[in-house]
């Protein structure tokens, strides 16, 4: 990639959808444009109002173009949901260089010789997750490029989702004036920014707690390995508080963002807030001690149902690397001690270092760019700084129909 190249990620949730803006100059990433609106016509993460979701995206594109001053044209769009599955693959080629020295296009044709497999009509591949590269018998290879070798193999699993789903996505963004450049598996996505290497490797749980979903994957040896979605999430938190405090759910949700706090025991006694209650005049009054004794057995139950989640997954002993969170309601103060007390292992939350998006909620749409990245500079080499362009269709046409995957 060449200095100016401009990347653009829909990141589109229950409570917010976001499209970010980000340059990358060669070396570094700079967040430029964030746009963010309400998720209207989304529910537990999936669409069930095409209209408003529709809106709902041009409002945020439209908000991130009047930051930067640039037409957005196309966009990476993240993906993930209960109805994405991981199936193991294998694919095997044979080297094609005359010197035998393995390239992309080798790593290309293996990787698509594993996406050959029989999927129901009703699913759809969407990547391919390789877990490792055997050259000649030699296993455990992460990245073989450059090594020597006749025939190359790759043992992956392979990244499936509902055909009506995805279809119902895309149909969205273009709606809204947008091409689909590749959709990335949010875990994924996520995981470039969120964990490192070491954590990846020796394995760690990656949870993120977004509106209406929590996703949990765990990631060993360097790879994705297991998925799953929980319905439940910080929408569920707000509800416990409107019922609570008898107040209407945008209250509610105003309160938990300003007052919120994960743990009874470090909650505020004289930090006080007024709402307005359901069928009376007179507003009422509660402290931060009051709100956290609605939200810490919501917070444990979700941490509860992490921890059984895991365990169901075949990852019973303890995680070396313990637990990550992001999403929106890992921004709630005393969440990753609450969490660490509930699941019996360290955790820490994650938070983009980039100016501007220094919130666990963009945790998502920041690593989409970084992982477009990161994927994009192996597969393509420019040379001639002419094809570099403001707008980000200039990128993105470059890569349109390329699916991400983990590398």
């Amino acid at each position: 990639m060449t200095k100016g190249d401009i990347i653009v990620s829909l990141d589109i949730g229950t409570s917010k959808i976001r499209a970010i803006i980000g340059e990358y100059n060669g070396s570094t990433l700079s967040i430029i444009g964030v746009g963010s609106a309400d998720g209207e016509g989304i529910r537990k993460g999936s669409i069930v109002d095409i209209d408003k979701t529709v809106q709902s995206i041009r409002e945020a594109v439209e908000h991130a173009e009047r930051m930067v001053g640039i037409q957005i044209e196309s966009a990476f769009i993240g993906i993930t949901g209960n109805h994405i599955t991981l199936q193991p693959s294998q694919g095997v080629v044979a080297v094609s260089s005359p010197d035998r020295e393995i390239g992309d296009e080798d790593i290309e044709r293996v990787l698509q010789a594993a996406r050959v497999i029989a999927v129901p009509p009703e699913r759809e591949i969407i990547g391919i997750v390789p877990k490792q590269y055997i050259v000649d018998g030699l296993d455990e290879i992460n990245d073989p490029r450059g090594m020597i070798g006749v025939r190359l193999e790759v043992e992956g699993s392979i990244v499936t989702g509902s055909r009506t789903v995805i279809s119902n996505l895309i149909r969205c963004v273009e709606r809204a004036g947008i091409r689909n450049a590749g959709l990335v598996l949010m875990p994924l996505a996520a995981s470039s920014i969120a964990l490192s290497g070491d954590e990846k490797k020796l394995g760690v749980v990656l949870v993120d707690i977004g509106a209406g979903q929590t996703t949990v994957s765990v990631f060993e040896n360097g790879a994705l390995v297991a998925l799953c979605v929980l319905p439940i999430g910080g929408d569920h938190v707000t509800n416990d508080i409107a019922i609570g405090l008898r107040t209407q759910t945008e209250m509610a949700e105003a309160v938990k963002i300003r007052y919120g706090y994960a743990m009874v025991a470090g909650a505020s006694h004289e930090l006080t807030f007024k709402v307005p209650r359901i069928g009376s005049n007179v507003d009422k009054e509660y402290s931060q001690s009051d709100l956290a004794n609605i939200i810490e057995p919501r917070m444990q139950e979700i941490f509860h149902m992490v921890r059984r989640e895991v365990e169901r997954m075949g990852y019973e002993k303890e995680i070396p690397s313990g637990y990550v969170l992001s999403g929106g309601v890992a921004c709630m103060p005393a969440v990753d001690k609450l969490a660490e007390f509930e699941l019996n292992a360290p955790v820490r939350i994650s938070v983009p270092e980039h100016l501007g998006v220094r919130d666990s909620s963009f945790v998502n749409g920041v690593g989409i760019i970084q992982y477009a990245i990161r994927n994009y500079m192996r597969r393509t080499h420019v040379t001639n700084p002419a094809q570099v362009h403001r707008k980000s269709g200039g990128f993105m046409n470059r890569v349109k129909g390329w699916f991400s995957e983990f590398v």
